[in-house]
């Protein structure tokens, strides 16, 4: 059967975010959908339910493999329930490792007052890249036109989406699981996933190195995703 590579973006930002590296693996010979995720703080929460009924509605009949960006790892758990025994196996780039059961927030408690300091009156926070100088932004996005792509599409979401509780079922990695490293500040979760004993491959580079290097993350990818 078929497999198809679903990569799954940070909700803080776009689907463009894997665009290339998506265009990559289709060049391949391999099957790739990016879910856009950037409705799925609107309206009340649970977020998380939207966050999974995107995913299954664009996610094709095939095998799939999950790949999940920065704070999308915390949804990997729920996507890959939602998705069923259609998944083969998950990949976290550079992203957030849930634990094996429970609950967690898509902020660490140390991160929430920089967060609560950002958001406005309406408790809506800026876009992703506004929370950050504009040095910083440019390091990680040195095109202009993608910087601006990358921008445009974002959406601004609420505190709330930071500080719900997103359930993680028991039993979710029981499929082949990996870690794809680009650098600090994953530096701790490359340890905990290696304590795993789950595979960790680095291409080393800042936190969107996706769209700086599609091609070197695609080769990643495909090794990550291989049961040998």
């Amino acid at each position: 059967m078929e497999t198809t590579f679903v990569l799954v973006h940070s909700p803080s930002v776009g689907p463009s975010t894997w665009a290339p590296v998506a265009e990559s693996l289709e060049r391949r010979g391999f099957a790739a959908v990016v879910p856009d995720l950037t409705g799925v703080a609107a309206g009340d929460p649970p977020h998380w339910q939207r966050v999974v009924a995107a995913v299954r509605e664009a996610t094709p009949g095939t095998s799939v493999v999950l790949v999940a960006h920065s704070n999308a790892g915390l949804f990997l758990p729920l996507i890959k329930e939602g998705l069923g025994d259609k998944v083969v196996a998950c990949v976290f780039a550079d992203a957030h490792l849930p634990p094996r059961a429970g609950l967690i927030k898509a902020a660490e408690e140390t991160f929430l007052p920089f967060l609560r300091g950002l958001a406005g009156p309406d408790g809506v926070l800026p876009r992703w890249t506004d929370w950050w100088d504009e040095e910083d932004v440019v390091a990680i996005l040195p095109d202009p036109a993608m910087r601006v792509r990358v921008a445009g599409e974002q959406p601004r979401l609420p505190l709330g989406f930071y500080t719900q509780p997103i359930p993680v079922p028991a039993g979710w990695d029981d499929v082949r699981c990996s870690f794809l490293w680009f650098g600090p500040p994953y530096d701790g979760v490359a340890e905990q996933v290696a304590g795993r004993g789950w595979p960790v491959t680095r291409v080393p580079g800042l936190h969107l190195h996706q769209l700086i290097d599609p091609e070197g993350v695609t080769d990643a990818l495909l090794k990550l995703s291989r049961k040998s």
